[in-house]
């Protein structure tokens, strides 16, 4: 599966804990990663100093939805589950 057009879910809905360029401290859930161009695609995408978290997430459809799903389903799913994975959560 490929990205969807104008999606960027994963780079707005999760949080990175490592330094990246723009975002030293990384950046928190919910807030859209600096590297996110306007076509919603990242800018370090195929380069070495994109955080390896972000190259371990990978399109598909449990994640994305089906062809019929939006860009908002990806969100809310991207954002269940950083709630039910934070240290501070109770599963």
């Amino acid at each position: 599966m490929n990205c969807r057009p104008q999606c960027g879910a994963c780079c707005i809905a999760p949080s990175i804990h490592s330094p990246l360029p723009g975002m030293p401290n990384g950046k928190p859930a919910g807030t859209p990663c600096i590297q996110l161009d306007e076509d919603y695609r990242c800018k370090l995408f195929g380069k070495p100093e994109r955080p390896a978290f972000c190259g371990g997430l990978q399109p598909d459809v449990e994640m994305c939805g089906d062809t019929q799903q939006t860009r908002t389903y990806a969100i809310n799913w991207l954002s269940a589950l950083e709630l039910a994975t934070r240290p501070d959560s109770t599963h």
